[in-house]
């Protein structure tokens, strides 16, 4: 019962920290137009310094946790994949290439004589 109320009291406290963040970077996009007669620079970096705060407080969250553990994760796999050689890479480009020039002939090729048999059918064409 009390881990009960530990996670609705955690589920709120994200809900509220998500609700204040999202805030905070509505605040940020109002102010740059608000502020539209002011340098851009300054306003491009009043964006990005409330944009910063609100990922900050994002990423105090439960789900913001759980999003920098999915990227360190998935970081991970990356560095697990055994990427081809060069060699490997041409070779199987070239062999697509040859599948797909091939394949084209014998699809140009059916055509061609779908048009004979049409044309034959139809009485049409010379």
């Amino acid at each position: 019962m009390v881990a009960k109320t530990e996670t609705e009291v955690s589920n709120k406290l994200d809900t509220f920290k998500l609700v204040i963040a999202i805030a905070v970077l509505l605040v940020g996009i109002g102010g740059f137009y608000y502020y539209a007669d002011a340098s851009l620079l300054y306003r491009v970096l009043g964006l990005v310094a409330l944009a910063i705060v609100a990922v900050g407080i994002a990423l105090t969250t439960g789900t913001g946790r759980a999003i920098v553990s999915f990227g360190h994760e998935a970081r991970a796999e990356v560095r697990k994949v055994v990427w081809p050689t060069r060699q490997e890479t041409v070779q199987t480009t070239l062999m697509v290439v040859v599948a797909v020039i091939i394949l084209g002939i014998f699809l140009w090729l059916i055509d061609m004589m779908l048009l004979k048999a049409v044309q034959m059918l139809t009485g049409q064409g010379g």
